[in-house]
């Protein structure tokens, strides 16, 4: 009863554990016809279980070699729920389309382009779009060329962006590069004029070296 505590006989507990694996509602049913205790709800008898440690083994996963009780059974049809499936070919509202746009985390802008993702083999895929936009007008960025931004990074436009070696890359941003990407846009030039001309002069230097 609620309010009161449930007491058990020694003989009631020996028979409650010594079927302890059964099922809560089989060993709940034979305990109640066993010692007539219906002022004894299934509630209280799992928490008696449960204090006493007796635990029935079951761990809600299904074991290795069970079949589902509804393999390979339709499940029935039910106007309400068939009504809020997804119909075949039908794509999420949130579907990324080709075209889309988003961020990268280094700050760049990529668009989905109709490439397959060599990743997950999906029809498209996530590209630059500065450099998609430039390779169409001039071809693919030739081996040891970079594109660096003229201007503001969100600036997709080829004539914004510049091919230059990457030998001259660590000289706009490396350990003792000049900043190059997080100037302001008016220094860009002038930055990338000094790191070309110091590059043409570390190149003829290693050229005319003994």
């Amino acid at each position: 009863m609620k309010g009161r505590r449930n007491r058990y006989t020694a003989s009631e507990l020996l028979f409650i554990k010594r079927r302890k694996k059964m099922r809560r509602r089989e060993l709940y049913r034979a305990f109640v016809k066993a010692f007539q205790r219906s002022d004894v709800s299934f509630d209280a008898f799992k928490n008696l279980c449960t204090r006493k440690g007796w635990m029935t083994g079951c761990d809600g996963r299904f074991e290795k070699g069970i079949v589902p009780a509804n393999k390979g059974k339709t499940m029935p049809y039910n106007p309400n729920s068939a009504r809020t499936q997804f119909k075949k070919g039908s794509l999420p509202p949130n579907t990324k389309w080709l075209g889309h746009e988003r961020l990268s985390k280094d700050g760049y802008v990529e668009i989905s382009v109709k490439q397959t993702n060599p990743h997950t083999g999906f029809e498209r895929r996530y590209v630059l779009k500065h450099r998609w936009l430039w390779e169409q007008m001039h071809g693919p960025v030739p081996e040891g060329m970079a594109l660096k931004c003229k201007g503001d990074r969100l600036n997709c436009d080829p004539s914004n962006w510049e091919l230059v070696s990457r030998g001259l890359l660590p000289r706009l941003n490396g350990r003792f590069g000049r900043g190059y990407d997080n100037a302001p846009s008016e220094l860009k030039p002038t930055i990338m004029a000094v790191a070309k001309l110091e590059h043409q002069l570390r190149r003829r230097d290693e050229r005319s070296a003994p």
